[in-house]
């Protein structure tokens, strides 16, 4: 109550685990937010979905924001989040503006998901690269994905023609210039003074290990998600890049931070947080 603008970014995220948890925090938990600002007349509700509600076991080349949602997903996080964007797309409304945004693998300082496992595997030496034919993929640097949630808040409380223009779409954010896969792995072990991945293993060996863990993983009854399992074999073996044009044209969006900078910054907080310097 008293609030003008929601910004939902919470979820869970994983490459494993029980359907019924991803749903209740993805789709019962967002139903809850979308139902509180219309109770509360909050006006505008900006949400962060992301790329895997359209990502089935094709790749996913420069294709923008027309691509439907595909019959079948490889994980339960694409699925869940698919059918919550679609709750707060479809609640649109004069009252209750709300945009959805799409950032790919946001990565940069201070990240407490995807670059302490790396920088762990990588240091333990059980990273592997699944051989393969070279596969791109979008990144989002955090502070461009910020950006993309404040321009779309701003335009949503503006209100006008503009706000009626991006109400009930969703959008896509990057940096615009994808990335391969295991080049950026490389870097950001690098930034953490890592050595690069040395070894590598076939695509049908890593899709039977995730399985194997993924079953052992659920048998033990284990939290959290598996050390390996078939969603991540595919999200590092399939291209996943996005045509970002309707979010410069509509919201005045433009990445500001590249590759190289990001690389900088993130070295650099590396280096205060862990306080040494990286070779």
């Amino acid at each position: 109550r008293g609030v003008d603008i929601v910004f939902h970014s919470a979820a869970k995220v994983g490459a494993g685990g029980r359907y019924a948890d991803f749903y209740a925090t993805n789709v019962t938990g967002t139903g809850n937010v979308v139902s509180a600002c219309q109770e509360s007349g909050v006006a505008s509700l900006v949400f962060t979905s992301t790329p895997s509600v359209i990502s089935g076991l094709a790749d996913l080349e420069g294709v923008d924001e027309s691509v439907a949602y595909p019959t079948r997903y490889d994980g339960h996080y694409g699925r869940t989040k698919a059918e919550a964007e679609r709750l707060v797309l479809s609640s649109a409304s004069e009252e209750n503006r709300t945009i959805a945004l799409r950032p790919p693998l946001i990565w940069g300082p201070r990240d407490t998901s995807l670059l302490p496992r790396i920088i762990e595997r990588g240091r333990s030496g059980a990273l592997r690269r699944i051989k393969g034919p070279p596969k791109c993929q979008d990144i989002t640097y955090i502070d461009d994905a910020v950006q993309a949630h404040l321009l779309a808040g701003d335009l949503l409380l503006a209100g006008g023609d503009e706000a009626r223009r991006i109400n009930g779409r969703p959008y896509f954010v990057s940096s615009g210039e994808p990335v391969e896969v295991w080049e950026f792995v490389n870097r950001l072990l690098m930034a953490a003074g890592v050595p690069p991945i040395q070894r590598s293993v076939s695509l049908r060996t890593a899709l039977a290990v995730g399985w194997v863990f993924e079953k052992a993983h659920a048998l033990s009854g284990g939290e959290g998600d598996p050390r390996m399992s078939r969603w991540i074999v595919r999200q590092l073996t399939n291209s996943r890049w996005f045509d970002i044009s309707a979010a410069r044209r509509d919201l005045g969006y433009e990445p500001r931070v590249s590759l190289e900078e990001g690389m900088i910054r993130l070295r650099a907080w590396l280096e205060e947080d862990l306080g040494r310097p990286r070779a």
